[in-house]
């Protein structure tokens, strides 16, 4: 009889190596979400730092659109005696101004009476203040100091009266309530018939009964030895662009200094061409192909940055009609380089910045309705900024959107690992039962194999 002979299957299959390189298989899907995953993160982190090096370029724009940056100082050597304000339009240089008088109001008091209360009958006052008259009647013969001031003062006469009381009584004071020559007051006191005033009632005339106590005067000055005359201590237009209050009468002229910040000025462009250049680089780097590296940049192909990197370039050529001085970026010494950058030709920029006021309106002129080329060159590139950062700007709404895509790839991983998860389990399962059948069958084979064995052996003998 043939000899019967197996190798034996045995109990040694490694069940955790094979359920481990199928679920790895499994979970190819898995490594290939994740990596997935990392791209959008890192597209997310790109278009954080285009966000954050727009919101500077934003803010650079807007120092240039701003008027204080381009706004005259100005001072005065005395402001004890002339005060300066203003200086948005007025030319840079020194101005002197010498004032020789102030305006004045003219002012008026009558003789004394025993008290505010005295009696001083009836009759009609009439006021003639810069040509204007204003008639007043008191009908009633008991009518007192007091009432005549208070009606003057309900009046539209244009003056101010008052009761002093002196050494000698009290006195009715009547003042222009304006400065100047013009504004000198005349008085008619007469009965209510048009007559001659009688009694105390006819000591409120001027000329006449009342006496003058301050003349009205003009202000008298000069400036960088022009005369220069005013009703009014406020000399406005003597200088364009500067208010000048006279205070006092001078002995050495005050000198008038008007200027601007042309070092921050410079600086505050610089800052914008530094802030245009390092967007430009980050968007140029991240959207090309680095044939040195063999890399791609994070956002190579992304249609969004794509866009806003033409975009921004573009509108470094744009031209404005708001400044009669200059249109563009390039005639203030704006070069633009091969690569999209900018260097700025810094004799040019001097030159423009002796001109600030055409430099406010060529980067912060608001413009006209339905006109862009007359808008600011500096406000277009702030609005389009705002446009971009803004709640529901672009560059939000890519971000955000790519958000969303990460979301969605998380909850994909977990839905996966979840079937992974059982899908390991049933695998252990499987093969558990397997590896225990084949430990019953090797078994069973063992026993077989040593009955085979002794029948054999009896066989022999036989």
């Amino acid at each position: 009889m043939a000899t019967v002979s197996s190798t034996g299957l045995g109990s040694g299959l490694d069940v955790s190596s094979i359920v481990s390189q199928l679920v790895a298989i499994e979970r190819q899907p898995i490594a290939q979400l994740q990596t997935a995953a990392k791209g959008i993160q890192t597209k997310i982190s790109a278009y954080g730092q285009v966000n954050s090096l727009m919101s500077t370029l934003r803010e650079a724009s807007a120092k240039l659109a701003g008027a204080g940056l381009w706004a005259q100082s100005s001072a005065s050597s005395d402001s004890t005696a002339v005060k300066v304000s203003g200086s948005g339009s007025a030319a840079a240089g020194s101005y002197t101004v010498s004032v020789q008088q102030l305006a004045r109001a003219h002012s008026l008091a009558s003789p004394a009476q025993a008290s505010a209360e005295a009696v001083m009958g009836s009759g009609q006052l009439a006021l003639t203040v810069g040509g204007n008259t204003t008639t007043l009647d008191f009908s009633e013969a008991d009518t007192t100091l007091a009432d005549i001031r208070d009606a003057i003062n309900a009046s539209a006469a244009g003056v101010n009266a008052a009761i002093v009381s002196d050494v000698n009584g009290a006195r009715l004071t009547l003042t222009s309530r304006s400065s100047g020559l013009a504004q000198a007051m005349t008085i008619g006191a007469s009965d209510l018939s048009g007559g001659a005033a009688s009694g105390a009632f006819a000591s409120l005339g001027y000329p006449g009964g009342m006496s003058q106590t301050q003349a009205a005067a003009n202000a008298l000055a000069t400036v960088n030895g022009l005369a220069v005359e005013s009703a009014g201590n406020q000399l406005d237009g003597a200088i364009p662009g500067l208010s000048l209050n006279l205070q006092a009468l001078t002995s050495t002229p005050a000198e008038i200094s008007v200027s601007s910040d042309s070092g921050g000025q410079k600086a505050a462009v610089q800052a914008f061409a530094d802030a245009y250049n390092a967007l430009n680089n980050y968007l140029r780097t991240q959207t090309r192909y680095d044939e040195g590296t063999s890399t791609a940049g994070t956002l190579q192909g992304d249609s969004t940055a794509v866009s806003l990197l033409g975009r921004m370039r573009s509108m470094l050529r744009e031209s404005s009609s708001a400044s009669a001085s200059f249109s563009r970026f390039a005639d203030l010494g704006f070069d633009v380089q091969k690569d999209g950058t900018v260097k700025i030709d810094s004799a040019k920029l001097d030159t423009a910045l002796a001109q600030p006021a055409e430099l406010a309106k060529l980067f912060g002129a608001s413009g006209t309705a339905g006109d862009s080329s007359s808008q600011g060159l500096a406000l277009r590139l702030r609005n389009l900024a705002d446009s971009l950062t803004g709640f529901d700007g672009l560059l939000s709404s890519r971000s955000e959107g790519l958000r969303a895509r990460l979301d969605r790839n998380g909850d994909e991983q977990e839905r996966l690992e979840n079937r992974v998860s059982q899908v390991q389990a049933r695998l252990l399962r499987q093969y558990q039962a397997l590896d225990a059948s084949m430990s019953q069958l090797s078994g069973l084979s063992s026993y077989v194999t040593q009955q085979l064995n002794m029948l054999n052996s009896s066989s022999n003998k036989a």
